[in-house]
């Protein structure tokens, strides 16, 4: 019996999210994927969350969740390279056959994304390919844009310009905050990024 439950997990499509704070993103695929029993129908599962950031609230919803977790600290290191050289040997302990990036605030190098080729995806909060970076919510708003939204992207060497894999569209209200649309736009996040990542694993 030993034997057979190690042959399912070698052959399983493993995910590894990595994340740099609170992780609903990343809580958001791991409730889809046993709510939708990925493992059944998908042959995958979140096989570890990955953070950056040893405090990340998101470990610990993790850990509760029964899903291994770690930490390689960015702080520790000597330059980027030099800590996405860690991270990668940390995320291939997993044999991952998708990288989910959910609020990980971390530039990568662009050898580490060679590295992760066609299974490398972010959500990002505009409709790329508008308003990439930071601050999206508030220059929507600086624009005077009627929408905003949230796209999943394939994650390429250039900063969210990767193939658009969904998106998510939300109404900029009149007298709308930063903070107030960035809200609208997450509860989209949270349905669009696990119904991406479901998507990608039956190509696998």
């Amino acid at each position: 019996m030993r034997r057979a439950l190690i042959i399912v997990a070698r052959t399983m499509k493993n995910i590894v999210i990595l994340i740099s704070g609170t992780g609903s993103n990343m809580a958001a695929i791991v409730r889809a994927a046993e709510a939708q029993r990925w493992g059944e129908r998908l042959g995958a599962r979140v096989a570890a969350v990955i953070s950056n950031r040893p405090n990340a609230g998101g470990l610990e919803f993790a850990r509760k969740a029964g899903i291994a977790t770690a930490v390689v600290d960015h702080q520790a290191f000597d330059g980027r390279e030099a800590f996405d050289a860690a991270l990668r040997v940390e995320i291939d302990r997993h044999a991952p056959s998708l990288v989910v990036l959910a609020g990980f605030m971390r530039i990568l190098t662009p050898g580490f994304v060679a590295h992760y080729a066609g299974r490398l995806i972010n959500i990002h909060p505009s409709l790329l390919p508008a308003f990439p970076g930071l601050h999206t919510h508030q220059r929507a708003i600086d624009e005077g844009c009627r929408f905003a939204g949230a796209s999943v992207h394939q994650v390429t060497a250039e900063l969210d310009h990767g193939h658009i894999l969904a998106q998510a569209v939300v109404p900029v209200l009149p007298g709308d905050t930063a903070d107030a649309l960035a809200a609208r736009v997450l509860t989209q996040e949270h349905l669009i990024y696990p119904r991406a990542v479901a998507d990608l694993l039956r190509q696998l």
